[in-house]
């Protein structure tokens, strides 16, 4: 199922009461694809005669084009139809210079187009969803909760070894660097100010790591999973 989300700079104790007016961009966010794909057939529908939709549909993969792709088809005409409809999957891998394209893109979009962003999972750090949302119908699905070395750091503390091992790996597989889970469990445990023979352990643990990362004794996952592991079992 889709929420969409709207401009939040006027509310009431009962809703919003202010909404961009739709220029035909949208942000699909969330890892749910069969009720993207839900969705997508919606607008397909609204915007599309159903025997022209797959002339004037073009599904692209961020990771495969260039922005001269992507600029290709936004000059493409509709055929026998008054608009277009361009998906861009997997937009949190688009390059810089297709994001700066978006982002002037969604200001001054193409009455002819519609465009449909699709990201795996809302992060607040993304420049992209934060620029775009303000001018485009964002609609969040269900989705995997992206996480951080805090949420990590968090479920070492509890002792929770098949879980931290699971975020463990989710952090690796969104492209983090091991030198900065690395660093980001050692701040957070700094922040907490363990102190004694135990902040000497866990000290001990986390250099150990470092070591085997730099000097590529073994593969950095492998070190890393080894310190959750001796972590989740401190005493």
């Amino acid at each position: 199922m889709a929420y969409p989300i709207r401009n939040n700079t006027d509310q009431t104790a009962s809703g919003y009461i202010h909404e961009p007016v739709f220029n035909g961009v949208y942000l699909f966010i969330g890892s749910d694809a069969a009720a993207k794909e839900t969705q997508l057939k919606k607008i397909k529908q609204e915007s599309l005669p159903k025997e022209l939709q797959d002339f004037n549909l073009d599904t692209l993969y961020a990771k495969e084009i260039t922005l001269k792709d992507i600029q290709e088809r936004f000059l493409a005409i509709p055929l026998k139809s008054s608009k277009r409809i361009i998906v861009i999957k997997d937009a949190h891998s688009l390059d810089e210079a297709s994001r700066d394209f978006f982002l002037s893109y969604s200001k001054k979009p193409h009455k002819q187009l519609v465009l449909v962003l699709d990201f795996e999972y809302y992060d607040y750090k993304d420049k992209l969803i934060k620029g775009i949302s303000p001018h485009a119908r964002t609609l969040r699905f269900k989705e995997t909760v992206n996480p951080d070395t805090f949420a990590l750091s968090r479920q070492i503390e509890l002792r929770k070894t098949d879980i931290s091992l699971r975020l463990l790996n989710q952090l690796l597989k969104n492209g983090e660097a091991p030198e900065r889970i690395l660093g980001g469990l050692r701040y957070s445990w700094e922040k907490h100010g363990v102190e004694g023979s135990a902040a000497r352990r866990k000290l001990k643990l986390i250099l150990g790591c470092d070591i085997e990362i730099k000097t590529g004794r073994i593969p950095p996952a492998f070190a890393l999973e080894k310190l959750v592991v001796s972590l989740c079992g401190f005493v």
